[in-house]
């Protein structure tokens, strides 16, 4: 019997687009349930796609000081998250909740 060869799927690599990272992102809020952790690692997933070096430019931030907010193992202020979905060309927007 063969067996199968599997990979580790990283999320990452499939967001190409803006309008990608934009839809990966209100997904994430959307399944979040207020888990902002949650919300940070998505941001980090997408960050990762656009280039942790560049969005740690953007957002006036040291590279360590993005991957430690976007690791999921914290909650960054709303102050660093704001300076991140700027760096990273996102806009955060609401909607009368139904």
């Amino acid at each position: 019997m063969s067996k199968t060869a599997t990979s580790r799927y990283d999320v990452a690599e499939h967001l190409r687009t803006p309008e990608e990272m934009a839809a990966y992102l209100e997904a994430s809020l959307e399944e979040a349930n207020g888990d902002a952790a949650f919300i940070a690692k998505a941001l980090g997933d997408i960050a990762r796609a656009k280039g942790m070096s560049q969005v740690a430019r953007d957002a006036g931030l040291s590279r360590e000081s993005l991957y430690k907010a976007l690791s999921g193992e914290r909650v960054p202020g709303f102050d660093t998250i704001l300076k991140i979905v700027s760096a990273l060309g996102l806009k955060l927007h609401a909607e009368a909740a139904h």
